[in-house]
């Protein structure tokens, strides 16, 4: 692979404000992360080179990348108009993905983390921006194998597009809670629902819940510091899990597990979506939003990654516990007057039980991890694996 084009930190901060600037509100692009396996053990396997390289001249070709580790894919809707579309390339890439690893004898799985696959085993890929974060981070990238399932919503404006993140930090811990998918890792099951989120936002620097800014200038006066003390060498390394996206006019939000299923991915996206044109239109209109200190959000983020959705998270208005479900459904209530406008109605549910409720169900009734996993794995026909 060629190193790709290297800009200087100034050069990144004025493009990006520019394209802040100039950007048409509320496109959307999702962008959803797979372990690759081997279809007869279900281990991670490193065989992303090779997807990268068969995909080459097919139309999966732009929206396939690695990420980090060569058990590792991403595939991503490109950017959408409508969440109906976004819905819609969802489907393709999924099965476009899922032909070509098959082509390969090679299987799928969206969870949060792999339930028994050692991360010493795993191998970081070999581009410029990777070895930049293996030399920088060492044991902390080493040990994050973990997938997820990612929003990009365009926001026009640099300053608009940073209270929007803002806006965001008090809905990550509902956002988690519904995503959970994650309960089992390295061979154990964790007490938690999501042990991505804990390894990931626990171990990497600048992760988790940002700080809020007052505007742009004052991000950028953050982002200017970081690349002056050499504390970062690129603009991804803020990987916060609500940011504002420097190679895009976005307002990325991050913070989900990876979903199994195809339609409670769509509904968790529709969401994710949803909820960055409201927070947009509040501020337009100057209708007041949440904004509880770090601390509080904190607080309600261990909630939902010990507990997802089964247990309760803070009201800190009237300073109770509400049942995590009973603070999705009213999130869904205050997003409904733009779900429409953006075709995002029909997608919008919480479901009976999410991703980790299920398997920790399943693992209760005395499942095996490996019973459990194979279920949710999508793998190739056995006669293309020589089964």
């Amino acid at each position: 692979m060629g190193d790709e084009q290297v800009l200087t930190p100034d050069e990144q901060i004025e493009l990006a404000r520019e394209a802040f600037e100039s950007a048409t509100d509320f496109t959307v692009a999702v962008e959803e992360e797979f372990a690759l396996l081997d279809p007869g053990t279900l281990e991670l396997t490193n065989r992303f080179e090779e997807l990268q390289a068969a995909a080459a001249g097919t139309e999966l070709e732009p929206h396939l990348v690695g990420e980090l580790i060569a058990s590792e894919v991403e595939v991503k809707t490109g950017r959408c108009d409508t969440f109906v579309e976004a819905a819609q390339r969802m489907v393709e890439r999924r099965a476009q993905l899922r032909a070509l690893a098959g082509s390969l004898g090679v299987g799928l799985a969206a969870t949060g983390t792999h339930p028994w696959s050692r991360w010493q085993d795993q191998r970081i890929i070999d581009t410029p921006h990777y070895r930049r974060n293996n030399e920088l981070l060492q044991y902390v990238v080493w040990r994050n194998n973990s997938f997820g399932i990612h929003v990009h919503v365009a926001i026009r404006g640099a300053d608009r597009a940073v209270r929007v993140a803002n806006g965001f930090r008090s809905f990550l811990p509902e956002l988690l809670a519904l995503s959970t998918s994650s309960p089992f890792v390295e061979g154990v099951n964790t007490g938690l629902h999501s042990a991505r989120t804990q390894i990931f936002t626990r171990m990497f620097p600048r992760c988790g819940v940002p700080d809020a800014y007052a505007d742009w200038v004052e991000f950028e006066r953050y982002v200017r510091l970081l690349y002056e003390t050499e504390s970062i060498t690129e603009h991804t390394q803020l990987w916060w899990s609500v940011r504002p996206h420097f190679a895009f006019p976005t307002v990325e939000i991050r913070i989900c597990d990876a979903q199994p299923d195809l339609a409670e991915a769509q509904s968790l996206a529709a969401l994710m979506y949803a909820l960055g044109v409201r927070i947009a239109r509040a501020l337009d209109e100057g209708e007041p939003l949440p904004d509880p200190p770090r601390r509080l959000i904190e607080e309600n983020l261990w909630r939902a990654i010990r507990y997802g959705l089964s247990d309760g998270l803070i009201d800190f208005e009237r300073g109770v516990v509400v049942p995590a479900r009973a603070r999705l459904e009213a999130l869904i209530e205050w997003v409904m007057p733009v779900a429409e406008e953006i075709g995002a109605v029909s997608y919008l549910a919480v479901p009976g039980a999410n991703s980790a409720e299920r398997q920790r169900a399943r693992h209760a009734e005395g499942a095996t991890l490996e019973q459990i996993y194979a279920d949710l794995a999508l793998v190739p026909p056995r006669e293309l694996v020589g089964g």
